[in-house]
């Protein structure tokens, strides 16, 4: 009894211990940042950069969230975009000149450029011009007073971002470039062009989301769906990886009975993504001899899981002779694997809103044209090869 007891005090003693040093070494952590954030404002604010622009101060840190440009004739809120988005982790340039700002886009890369709308001389609406004509690739937010929201609103039309609203709290400023970095990224994401990897024995898959993984000595279908011939005879069946990169988080999976005699292009399993399902023909006909249960029990698996793990269910094939030459192999579906991402990505261009964090009963107002967006892109995008339905 006395023994258990000491081991007991021992493990609380143990966790307790661990908990405090995790604690001490985090508050370590951000006291030394704070203070290396403070050093580089204190310097930024000192550094002669008037040969750039003769407004401009800079403070830069190491490895930062994103580097802001940050222009209103309004010294106080320089100072008080500078001091927030310092300590916030962000690298930011601040002028007076909307003229100053542009001559800056030309000489360095910025991800954002906040400006003022009401300033003389060049106003925002000229900025945001100005920039999005310039630099496409720099989003730009404009910052507002109540009196002036429906002129923000029209900068939109012009290429801006968003909008901020002053005077703001240092939190809610926070949290608009937050999400604005995220919108960024995301969209970021989208414009990047996939790699098709093509794997061979011992090469390991690609976990990225931006590279297709294509197994060498595997078949696959118009469908989306790839097949593998087992020394058996029979034939394993999964959804191919630009399925799985699409559909990145999956609610629930249909899988046939072990038993069912299945036709090709017959519905052999279905993913299923918030409201809608999506059913995959099989591509070769069979008796369907075995299922992969897992993938009923933790859908969420099937995205993260190797290649040859996503398979869905093995088959006996009837017709393989026939059916066969159907499906594409090696080079020919590589090729064959660009256009569709060429596809899809010409598709997101049509639904620049579309997300894909979509939870019907979840989403708020301001989320669910998004939502409603990336369930329409998925939709068109499948049509060609699959049967879409509405699950309800």
């Amino acid at each position: 009894m006395i023994v258990a007891l000491i081991v007991v005090t021992t493990i609380v003693v143990f966790v307790v211990v661990d908990i405090v040093l995790r604690l001490l070494l985090k508050r370590m952590s951000e006291a030394r940042m704070k203070k290396e954030r403070e050093q580089a404002l204190n310097i930024g604010l000192k550094l002669d950069v008037s040969e750039e622009a003769q407004t401009l101060t800079r403070v830069e840190l190491d490895n930062p969230k994103a580097r802001i440009l940050a222009v209103d004739d309004e010294k106080i809120i320089l100072d008080s975009l500078r001091k927030i988005l310092v300590f916030a982790g962000y690298s930011i340039d601040t002028v007076e000149k909307g003229a100053e700002a542009l001559g800056l886009i030309r000489k360095n890369d910025y991800d954002f450029v906040f400006t003022d709308l009401k300033m003389p001389d060049m106003d925002g609406v000229e900025v945001t011009k100005a920039v999005k004509h310039l630099r496409p690739d720099i989003d730009v937010i404009v910052i507002t007073g109540y009196a002036s929201i429906e002129t923000a609103v029209e900068t939109v039309k012009f290429g801006a971002t968003d909008y901020v609203q002053k005077p703001f709290t240092e939190d809610e400023l926070l949290e608009f470039v937050k999400t604005a970095l995220i919108k960024r990224q995301d969209n970021l994401e989208k414009q990047m062009r996939h790699k098709i990897r093509l794997i061979k024995p011992g090469t390991s898959e690609s976990k990225s989301k931006f590279e297709l993984n294509v197994p060498a000595g595997v078949f696959v279908s118009k469908q989306h769906a790839w097949a593998k011939i087992e020394l058996n005879g029979t034939v394993r069946v999964g959804p191919d990886d630009l399925i799985r990169k699409i559909f990145e988080e999956i609610d629930h999976v249909g899988l046939p009975e072990t038993g069912q005699t299945i036709g090709e292009g017959e519905t052999l399993f279905s993913i299923n993504y918030a409201d809608f399902s999506l059913k995959i023909p099989s591509p070769l006909s069979g008796k369907v001899t075995s299922v992969n249960t897992e993938h009923a029990e933790h859908p969420e698996w099937l995205a993260i899981k190797p290649f040859e793990l996503s398979w869905m269910c093995g088959i006996e094939p009837s017709n393989l002779s026939r059916e066969l030459p159907n499906l594409r192999i090696g080079r020919d579906s590589v090729d064959w694997y660009q256009k569709e991402i060429d596809r899809f990505h010409e598709l997101s261009n049509k639904f620049p809103e579309s997300t894909r964090q979509y939870k019907s009963s979840e989403a708020g107002e301001g989320e669910e044209n998004g939502n409603a967006d990336y369930l329409k892109l998925l939709a068109e995008f499948s049509e060609p090869f699959l049967q879409v339905e509405d699950s309800d």
